[in-house]
């Protein structure tokens, strides 16, 4: 059978990892208490991957850059015409990888300064303070919902073209390969990966807030009493 290469190693790296941290995510937020913890580091993990996802668009291999799947109204039209010809993201399924990007973009950005009024604070909390803070939670709160619709409406397309357009998307995605003629994922070399995780590191440490001042702690109450003097 022949086949050829699709998908890059840290294309499917990064597609998994997200998927995990997605997962992940919902069940801390509803467990919530000490979970919170885990749901702050997993928003950081999601910035860094989400970084590596941006630059790896312009510097990965052939299918997993941003100009070879988006496309403009007319490559939709044909698409959705049934005269669309091509491999990787086609040109309906580039609106919804961009859609869940942005969408994620704005959930964790929301996050880095939340607050739950408990005892949970983001990790760059104290950049904003409480009144600012609670404005994002809002926003944060409010986008939650789209981003499981997103989920699912990815979930659905995949059930759809498995049983109906006899394509497994699943496959190509874990072993980097699909089963037919095609032209192979050519670039995306080691110097680049390099690049695009030292900048995705970057970006997590940053958004983790450990390059922030340790905050000042609260001086103990005076005893009560009168101080002998001398």
């Amino acid at each position: 059978m022949q086949r050829f290469r699709l998908w890059d190693l840290p294309t499917r790296i990064f597609h998994w990892a997200l998927v995990l941290c997605v997962i992940a995510s919902f069940i801390t937020v509803n467990v919530g208490g000490n979970a919170m913890v885990w749901h702050g580091r997993i928003g950081v993990a999601v910035v860094g991957l989400l970084v590596f996802r941006l630059v790896w668009g312009f510097a990965g291999s052939t299918y997993a850059r941003f100009s070879q799947f988006i496309r403009g109204p007319g490559a939709i039209r044909d698409y959705l015409q049934g005269r669309w010809q091509g491999e990787g993201h086609n040109p309906l399924g580039a609106l919804s990888v961009l859609a869940l990007l942005a969408t994620l973009i704005l959930l964790v950005a929301t996050g880095l300064f939340a607050n739950d009024d408990i005892a949970f604070e983001g990790p760059l909390y104290a950049l904003v303070g409480k009144e600012l803070s609670d404005r994002v939670v809002g926003i944060h709160r409010l986008i939650e919902p789209l981003i499981m619709l997103l989920v699912f409406a990815h979930l659905a397309a995949i059930v759809f073209y498995t049983r109906v357009k006899k394509q497994d998307l699943v496959k190509p995605m874990v072993t980097g390969w699909k089963a037919g003629v095609g032209e192979p994922a050519k670039g995306g070399g080691a110097i680049a990966f390099c690049i695009a995780l030292a900048i995705a590191l970057l970006a997590a440490y940053g958004a983790s807030g450990a390059w922030l001042p340790p905050a000042a702690s609260t001086p103990p109450a005076a005893s009560g009493g009168n101080t002998p003097a001398f």
